[in-house]
């Protein structure tokens, strides 16, 4: 028997930003609690947001206490904001970081402790009770967060997550006029994450006929629109298929798990503050050049995403070429393709090794089992590139 969750609602397309005067009547929201990425704030992103709100009469607070791989300290500080603020409905409007930020704070809200307490691998207390409402509003395409019951924090370094279905977002708006002034690099980075949700979704030991058949239309859409998203700032039709790609990507990985490459990719954001996006698309191809025998039939399946021609082709060969592809996708939107890029080193791949074996709860979903030996051959590869 296999399950599948989601949201309890799920708005997506152009304008669905207009259904949160809907959702603020049904709830009789008097006082809201807004949580927003800085810039995002800046560059008025959130102004249609704001409009709604005080249109229906709604108080609100605003707080752009929001930082990429939030640590401990800022997850605690919103916590504190929302339980000061007591309001009945929470939006978290931004990247993952804002999201998750939210959906934590809005439970914890509820509960006695800090956002430590919570933590999966060294919290001590659980979740009792779904806290306040949340909508989450998602301003790029990529994490994914908000139709997830997880929140992530980076630790020292490492990251550790809060996860539980109270965290899952009441209401889910995927906007995607909200993703069009994002710049190249963002783009890039948060596209190559919601692929790596997709395709580890796919390979994942818990996928299923369902989360395969989303992550196949994610992996598609993002692949065929990812390079113009990035380099085109007019392209709209294909900031349009990210964002859903990007949504369908998110259902697919919440249902099935990430794996190898979000369990690597985690020291590299913990240690070095390299974001999360670019962790995972650096990592991508070498983790797959690792484990493809194990995924040997869905990594040939996969050469029809990449256009990868089958002719007088055996399954093995096929597989290497969509690695390839991989490699070729992450160069082609100009994010590095080495750790050596961000500046690390050999002398920096013990702790990478042993800051990655600690995340049990991620690499137990990979096709093939990660031990210490493959983990530090993961990481020596990416240091020295492409072969």
């Amino acid at each position: 028997m296999n399950s599948f969750i989601t949201p309890q609602n799920i708005y997506h397309g152009e304008n669905s930003i207009k259904q949160l005067r809907t959702i603020v009547q049904d709830l009789k929201v008097r006082r809201a609690f807004v949580l927003t990425d800085p810039m995002l704030k800046e560059l008025e992103v959130i102004q249609p947001i704001e409009k709604i709100l005080k249109e229906e009469g709604i108080r609100y607070d605003l707080s752009t206490n929001v930082v990429p791989e939030p640590p401990l300290e800022i997850g605690n500080e919103v916590l504190q904001e929302i339980r000061e603020n007591q309001p009945d409905l929470v939006l978290g409007i931004g990247g993952g970081s804002a999201m998750d930020l939210s959906k934590a704070s809005a439970v914890l809200a509820d509960h006695e402790g800090s956002v430590g307490d919570y933590l999966n691998l060294t919290g001590t207390k659980k979740l009792e009770s779904p806290g306040i409402p949340t909508v989450l509003i998602p301003t790029t395409a990529g994490t994914g967060a908000e139709v997830t019951d997880i929140s992530v924090f980076s630790l020292e370094g490492t990251k550790d997550v809060i996860t539980h279905k109270y965290l899952l977002a009441n209401y889910a708006i995927v906007d995607p006029q909200l993703t069009y002034t994002l710049p190249p690099k963002v783009t890039a980075a948060s596209g190559v994450d919601a692929l790596t949700h997709a395709i580890e979704a796919f390979t994942s030991v818990n996928a299923t006929p369902l989360t395969d058949t989303l992550a196949l239309d994610a992996m598609k859409r993002i692949v065929n629109n990812l390079r113009s998203a990035v380099w085109n700032p007019k392209a709209y039709y294909a900031r349009k298929e990210m964002s859903l790609g990007s949504l369908i990507a998110g259902l697919s990985f919440y249902n099935a798990g990430v794996a190898g490459v979000h369990g690597l990719a985690y020291p590299l954001g913990g240690l070095f503050k390299i974001p999360h996006g670019e962790a995972n698309a650096v990592l991508l191809p070498f983790v797959y050049h690792r484990i493809w025998p194990s995924c040997l039939e869905k990594m040939y399946a996969l050469g029809e995403v990449f256009s990868v021609s089958y002719e007088g082709k055996d399954k093995r060969q096929v597989a290497l070429e969509v690695i390839q592809a991989l490699h070729e996708l992450v160069k082609d939107v100009g994010l590095p393709t080495t750790i050596s890029e961000y500046n690390i080193t050999t002398d920096d791949i013990d702790q990478l090794t042993s800051n990655g074996n600690k995340q049990t709860r991620l690499l137990a979903r990979s096709p093939m089992p990660f031990d210490e030996n493959s983990i530090r051959n993961v990481y020596e590869h990416a240091l020295r590139g492409w072969e």
